[in-house]
């Protein structure tokens, strides 16, 4: 079976889920959370109230005429967490004062701020941190594969993983208000180990085919390769995306996207791994020729 004929058939798969990110990216950005932008995070304990829901309780609209929130989500039983703009001790308790009013007394579980300054601080070093990963990846295995195109290629590789993260969150962020936050670059920085580590045992499956049949066209070996290590990346793979969707159903608001993005991850590093830098290689091989 070659699979590697239908090269162009996996490079229209990838691009039917980057295009729709990358219109996104440039139409809406993403939806930053406080820790980039500055703000106010409070997390607040209703004891006296009886199933709690934001949902059926009037809680949002009695807030919004309070203060500037920008995500409002349960955090468990009676349990709320509340991020807006940046405000102190006095206007906190102010704001609790108020709330008691109507919804009995409130305990504060957590109050963090993060001021702008900070913020735009964290954000460089969060793209810093990105490019840094990339770079040494690549640098890794161009090393260890002795040939620039196979560096040239796993960067590609995590490079469509990445795009394709950040794109579906900035979609997420535009309808449905999702933001992105440092466990939104936790997230992104394993999706990169998802793509990156598959990416190599395939290379090295076609590094060891290529000693062994040095006659055989580097079409038949790549295709050899995938062909003895796809059952391995699946069963792999499947075993992180099933762990991660029960999270996904089962691991409460405040984890939820942080999950989802790993998924993302995982679902798009086992993908690439196989049918973007495989593919990408043989055609960095057709140019050279």
């Amino acid at each position: 079976m070659n699979l590697m004929k239908f090269k162009k058939i996996y490079f229209l798969i990838s691009l039917t889920f980057l295009i729709p990110g990358l219109i996104s990216l440039l139409l809406f950005g993403l939806k930053p959370a406080i820790d980039f932008t500055g703000g106010s995070l409070l997390e607040l304990h209703f004891s006296n109230q009886e199933n709690f829901d934001l949902r059926e309780n009037n809680f949002m609209d009695d807030l919004s005429k309070l203060y500037e929130t920008s995500i409002v989500q349960s955090s468990g039983e009676n349990k709320v967490i509340i991020k807006g703009k940046e405000i102190n001790n006095q206007e906190k308790d102010e704001l609790l004062s108020k709330l008691n009013e109507s919804y009995g007394q409130a305990e504060v579980l957590r109050f963090e701020t993060v001021g702008p300054i900070l913020g735009a601080e964290l954000l460089k070093k969060t793209l810093t941190a990105v490019f840094l990963v990339a770079s040494i990846i690549a640098f890794y295995v161009w090393k260890q594969f002795d040939e620039l195109k196979y560096g040239l290629c796993a960067i590609l590789a995590m490079l469509h993983d990445s795009l394709i993260l950040i794109g579906a969150f900035s979609l997420l962020g535009h309808f449905f208000n999702v933001e992105v936050d440092v466990l939104f670059v936790t997230a992104l920085l394993t999706t990169l180990s998802f793509s990156i580590h598959d990416t190599i045992v395939v290379y090295d499956r076609i590094r060891e085919l290529k000693r062994k049949h040095p006659r055989s066209s580097l079409e038949n070996i790549a295709n050899a390769a995938v062909l003895e290590t796809l059952s391995r990346s699946i069963n792999n793979s499947m075993t992180i995306i099933i762990m991660l969707l029960s999270l996904v159903v089962l691991g409460g608001d405040t984890i939820r996207w942080f999950v989802i993005a790993l998924l993302i991850g995982a679902i798009t590093g086992t993908y690439s791994s196989t049918f973007t830098a495989v593919p990408l290689l043989l055609v960095f091989e057709k140019k050279k020729n």
